[in-house]
């Protein structure tokens, strides 16, 4: 494969993991061809040519200005703080108009998305930004089609992306549609990441979500249950954990997880599921026992339950291979 040319636009109050995850990815060593040939080639751009900061602090120097850019295959804008000052937004969206249609992919992470709908090419068009930012940028740009809830989104040439981390998510998806499966899960392994977390449709972050409200006794169980999925994980066996009658356990977890065990167990069993079906080939009845279902038809109907879908619906939409072509 030709080398790749990738420009990541950067301003003053940009963030830094938007910027520097991406950056990662594309620039692994698993992205070399056999010869030592770089896949990509990746440049540092800015809207006027001078140095940056990020919002925490980092210092930047970037490789041109937008206007002095060359022709790029793939352009990033991260998001920030400063992308929506007037001097950085408006001469940005121009921009991003004018190269739009020369270029293969453009691409935001996070509230980069305000670049990309300044432009007006967002216009109806599917597109995600962290969950934070959704109000302020569907009452900013109404006719962009958001789901704030979301990893990562593809609309034909233009890809977005959740919060901060989502970034990384998309880059391994985008390396994956050039270079093959096989660079992308080295890559992830490397940068000890998921190498897909089930992007391109609703997010069910359930392991987050709950470890979020543990504390005390229930900050190690928190932990424990997403590492044990195929385990007995009746009420009886997760009160004796924490050393507490199965009646008082469920009292206090209901208090501090709002939801009772058994809930929130088939939450992440779900979560999990649903990953394991889009990163292997095992058939829905083994994926479900993996996670701890002893029956093939209690899985598929808590899985379609939960996501609408049966198993095999879910793995044939949100494929990879259907996902890229999207």
């Amino acid at each position: 494969m030709a080398t790749k040319t990738v420009g990541i636009i950067g301003y003053e109050g940009v963030n830094a993991l938007d910027f520097t995850g991406p950056h990662e990815v594309f620039t692994s060593s698993y992205t070399h061809g056999a010869d030592g040939t770089p896949s990509y080639r990746v440049l540092f751009l800015s809207p006027d040519g001078r140095p940056f900061r990020s919002r925490s602090g980092l210092l930047m120097t970037p490789d041109a200005a937008l206007t002095d850019a060359p022709s790029l295959d793939t352009v990033i804008v991260p998001g920030g703080t400063g992308i929506r000052a007037p001097e950085v937004l408006e001469p940005l969206g121009a921009w991003v108009r004018e190269r739009a249609g020369s270029t293969r992919r453009v691409v935001s992470v996070c509230t980069g998305l305000f670049g990309l709908a300044e432009s007006g090419l967002m216009d109806g068009r599917r597109c995600t930004t962290h969950w934070g930012y959704a109000d302020e940028l569907k009452a900013r740009y109404p006719a962009i089609v958001l789901d704030p809830d979301a990893i990562f989104v593809r609309d034909g040439a233009f890809a977005t992306s959740g919060g901060v981390t989502a970034g990384i998510d998309l880059a391994l998806a985008l390396v994956e549609e050039d270079l093959g499966p096989s660079v992308a899960l080295a890559i992830a392994r490397m940068l000890v990441v998921y190498v897909r977390r089930s992007g391109g449709q609703r997010q069910y972050s359930e392991p987050l979500r709950f470890q979020a409200r543990a504390a005390g006794r229930f900050a190690d169980l928190a932990a424990w249950i997403p590492a044990n999925l195929a385990a007995d994980l009746s009420v009886e066996t997760l009160a004796a954990r924490v050393n507490c009658s199965p009646r008082h356990f469920a009292r206090l977890f209901k208090e501090a997880f709002g939801a009772a065990p058994g809930e929130y167990v088939e939450a992440l069993r779900l979560a999990e599921a649903a990953e394991r079906l889009l990163s292997s080939d095992l058939p829905a009845d083994r994926v479900g026992g993996s996670v701890g279902y002893a029956s093939g038809d209690v899985f598929r109907r808590a899985f379609e339950r939960r996501f609408g879908v049966p198993p095999s619906a879910y793995r044939a939409r949100f494929s990879s291979a259907v996902l890229a072509a999207e």
